[in-house]
């Protein structure tokens, strides 16, 4: 069994709404295998995109502990979270945050100058992240000129080119069409088998599921059932292609 890259243990995360707390988070725990791809569905309000915030490092839960590599993020100041968020962690969010006076090349690079590994390796692999993706002719265009479809595959390079040991991808077919969705999810599931990643991704779209090697499915906050076997899976994703 290759190595834990993502353990959650007892997680909780708690809001005050009208006086009242109200747990978006509710006692979690549930691990991700270097090398595995795993999909986090339910209906909205569910905690998906809280719980997904939470393993970005870019919030700190209430009680409960996240660990990446075997580092437990509750035990970090600020500054040795920002350091692993950046070395560790590649996120891509349903808003695509690319920087607009930066070519889709530059923009995936970027990741690698804050990491110091701008280098030529670090440009051929840009490259060939890119062209994987289906943008290999658009290497030198400026977000502007993008599609909203093909600035979020850029956003989904950038989240793999620094070889993270996790990558949390936040909806990341919203904006593409049925045809490129699938495409993207299949090539985003080889990238994270191919280089041994911990792949987290939160979708409405279970037809996606069919590229993950498990479900996780939250409801009010809880983590209610996960779907591991292949077969249940596929029939998860057809029974909604059916619909």
């Amino acid at each position: 069994m290759s190595s834990i890259a993502l353990e959650v243990k007892d997680l909780v995360k708690s809001f005050s709404l009208d006086g009242a707390m109200i747990n978006a988070v509710d006692n979690v725990s549930f691990q991700v295998h270097a090398g595995e791809f795993v999909a986090l569905v339910g209906p909205s309000g569910s905690g998906k995109t809280t719980m997904l915030s939470i393993l970005a490092a870019l919030l700190s839960p209430t009680s409960g502990q996240v660990l990446i590599d075997g580092q437990d993020l509750a035990q970090m100041n600020e500054k040795r979270r920002v350091k692993l968020r950046r070395e560790k962690i590649g996120f891509t969010f349903q808003s695509n945050n690319l920087i607009p006076f930066l070519t889709a090349q530059e923009n995936v690079e970027f990741m690698l100058r804050l990491n110091g590994q701008a280098d030529k390796a670090g440009r051929v692999r840009s490259a060939e992240i890119l062209a994987r993706l289906g943008l290999s002719d658009r290497l030198h265009n400026l977000p502007a000129q993008l599609s909203g479809g093909q600035q979020q595959r850029v956003a989904i390079a950038r989240a793999l080119i620094h070889n993270p040991a996790v990558v949390l991808a936040d909806e990341p077919t919203a904006s593409l069409d049925t045809e490129r969705a699938f495409q993207v999810v299949e090539t985003f599931a080889k990238l994270v088998h191919e280089n041994n990643r911990a792949g987290i991704m939160v979708t409405h779209d279970l037809r996606m599921c069919q590229y993950v090697d498990r479900v996780l499915q939250m409801q009010d906050g809880k983590l209610v059932r996960a779907v591991e076997t292949k077969k249940e899976i596929m029939e998860l994703a057809h029974g909604a292609i059916k619909h």
